[in-house]
């Protein structure tokens, strides 16, 4: 249900990206405008991320999924009837802030569903089937296009999608309780549930130094660039209509299926014989790997449309290698009952300022300069940058990790002990 729900709500808030070029001739708008858009919907999740993650604690986990499902649904509903731009930068930003609340809140529900050793594989699955949503959407949303606005069909289409999907939630949906994988692996433990979390233990993750590591790798995340601004590129730089575009880019969600479904079989297979560093190798890979891919994929102009595809299928089976690999670094080197808020702080502040920054910067400059300049230094010179910052993981991870581990251990063994 976690997967479904964040289908449409992964799909709706990146629709604008697929359909922009429509949007623009329909509006008369330019990738300035989409700049603005996407980051703005980032600004905007970077206060929401958080603060649905603290309503989770209040209602339920399982009412906050389906709300930020309803609430998505609602403002896609409306930006589909925008006629300026103001009127969908509003909306849009509203949608991109409520869907954002499923991102952290899932994240922690899955860390408590599996143990450590499980969890790569299960982050897999989950965003595998986000990308097979999308690839299937994809020629949907192509044949929308066709459609005199069709890109105000889209968007209505994936907001009625949200409403299903949202009371899906509601029937099907059980959560697991904070921290149950944790207390299965100990069946002498006696404490039923975790402490409550304060704001000084929220302020404590900061303290964390593999955590800190993750947030600044997330502000250097460049790559994410290619989602917002990869149809675009296509359809600007290389002449390439809009429906086909959204084609074209369709390999992408393949390599990021087949990688992210490799990578979370193949991750316990690193740990047993490189133990917590093993992880951090595959994370390293991931970003060179992609810059080499991006290299190729965008500064080189060529004849036919299939480079282009093969190329933006290594893309996307680069960024797949990143999800079942950095999240359980991030559920590991953290308390349980910390790690809503962990996903919170780490993917709508901090990827939310990454992407507001690169979308700002690349749309605006990509005015002057063109996208195929900005890609150069944000795509392959910058995830350079990222990959040689990942290496102080080496000697933070494995720390982090025991450190984690030994506080909860200590934590919930203490009451047996005294009684004993």
């Amino acid at each position: 249900m976690l997967s479904s729900a964040s289908i449409v709500d992964n799909t709706e808030a990146g629709l604008v990206n697929n359909v922009f070029p429509s949007i623009a001739a329909s509006l008369r708008l330019d990738s300035g405008h989409l700049g603005v858009i996407a980051a703005v919907g980032k600004l905007a999740s970077a206060p929401a991320g958080p603060l649905w993650v603290w309503l989770a604690t209040r209602i339920g986990r399982r009412w906050v999924v389906a709300l930020t499902s309803f609430l998505a649904g609602v403002f896609g509903l409306a930006g589909a009837f925008s006629t300026d731009f103001v009127t969908l930068l509003i909306f849009t930003a509203l949608m991109a802030a409520s869907a954002i609340g499923g991102s952290p809140v899932s994240m922690a529900v899955i860390s408590d569903s599996f143990p450590d050793r499980l969890r790569a594989r299960a982050m897999g699955f989950y965003f595998a089937s986000l990308q097979v949503a999308t690839l299937a959407l994809g020629p949907v949303i192509a044949l929308f296009l066709n459609l005199e606005d069709g890109w105000r069909w889209a968007m209505g289409a994936m907001a009625i999608a949200c409403f299903l999907i949202g009371g899906c939630v509601l029937l099907l949906f059980r959560d697991p309780g904070v921290g149950a994988s944790d207390r299965l692996l100990r069946p002498g433990t006696t404490t039923a549930e975790p402490p409550r979390v304060g704001l000084r233990d929220v302020l404590g993750l900061f303290r964390v130094p593999s955590y800190v590591v993750m947030m600044l790798s997330r502000l250097l995340s460049g790559h994410l660039l290619i989602l917002i601004f990869g149809v675009q590129f296509l359809v600007t730089e290389r002449g390439i209509d809009n429906a086909l575009a959204v084609l074209v880019v369709l390999p992408l969600g393949v390599g990021y299926t087949i990688a992210t479904l490799s990578i979370g079989f193949a991750l316990p297979v690193l740990d047993r014989r490189l133990g917590a560093r093993g992880r951090v190798l595959v994370l390293q890979l991931a970003q060179v790997l992609f810059a080499m891919s991006a290299l190729f994929a965008t500064q080189i102009e060529y004849d036919a449309v299939w480079p282009y595809a093969l190329l933006w299928a290594a893309m996307g089976a680069c960024q797949g290698l990143n999800p079942p690999v950095n999240r359980p670094i991030v559920a590991a080197i953290v308390r349980p009952e910390l790690r809503g808020q962990a996903f919170a702080i780490w993917l709508t502040i901090f990827e939310t300022i990454g992407w507001a920054m690169f979308a700002l910067a690349a749309g605006s400059l990509a005015v002057q300069f063109g996208l195929q300049s900005v890609f150069l230094w944000i795509l392959v010179a910058l995830m350079l940058v990222n990959a040689a910052v990942l290496s102080v993981l080496y000697v933070t991870y494995p720390r982090d990790v025991a450190r984690a581990r030994a506080t909860v251990a200590a934590r919930d063994t203490a009451p047996s002990e005294s009684a004993s």
